[in-house]
């Protein structure tokens, strides 16, 4: 049977995920071009059955809302599907060309690395607000790894001369080495501690 490869570049085989709680959430079933139109939108968990290749274009399409607000600038991307396959697959050539790896890979051990183990709620209780420490489910771990990820990368390019495609780069390799420069990294870290804090 002849591999799909994404990009009809890089290949999936022999990629596996570590984290037990997400390897049901990142599928890294290969498509040609990885844009099905939420063709799986019925069902609950329809984004886990998603390329997680995908889930990452998808989510540079919309860059720029933080907190229901339009927080910075989106720079080229206009929800264009077509922008953001280009820029990914750049973003994916230069990663091979630093790392000499697939570059697939390397991003999906930085989703991993990034995605939060616990976050934090607000109850409410007799008219006082409490923080509280929850587990994070395994599909918005992902999620909130790739939003941290994506809002990092365009916060640094923001009024910058730099192209965002250097940004993503260094901000999937930082969370690749799970180092603190990158945002998602920095940003798990923030979150698990005050999560820690008010148990």
């Amino acid at each position: 049977m002849v591999e799909i490869k994404a990009f009809n570049r890089w290949g999936t085989q022999g990629i596996e995920v570590m984290d037990p709680g997400l390897k049901n959430y990142i599928t890294l079933d290969a498509k040609f071009v990885p844009k099905t139109g939420a063709r799986y939108a019925g069902s609950r968990f329809h984004k886990s059955r998603t390329f997680i290749v995908e889930r990452l274009i998808n989510k540079l399409q919309v860059p720029g809302h933080k907190g229901k607000k339009h927080f910075k600038t989106s720079y080229h991307i206009t929800g264009k599907g077509q922008t953001a396959y280009a820029l990914v697959e750049n973003v994916f050539k230069v990663i091979e060309a630093k790392t000499k790896e697939n570059p697939i890979k390397v991003f999906v051990k930085a989703v991993e690395n990034a995605a939060p183990r616990e976050e934090i709620i607000t109850i409410e209780y007799g008219g006082a607000r409490y923080p509280k420490a929850v587990e994070c489910a395994p599909q918005r771990r992902i999620d909130l790894a790739l939003r941290y990820m994506i809002q990092g990368a365009y916060h640094k390019a923001f009024n910058n001369k730099k192209p965002f495609k250097d940004f993503l780069v260094e901000e999937i390799l930082a969370a690749y080495q799970n180092n603190q420069n990158s945002a998602a990294i920095s940003k798990k870290l923030e979150i698990e501690r005050q999560a820690d804090s008010s148990r």
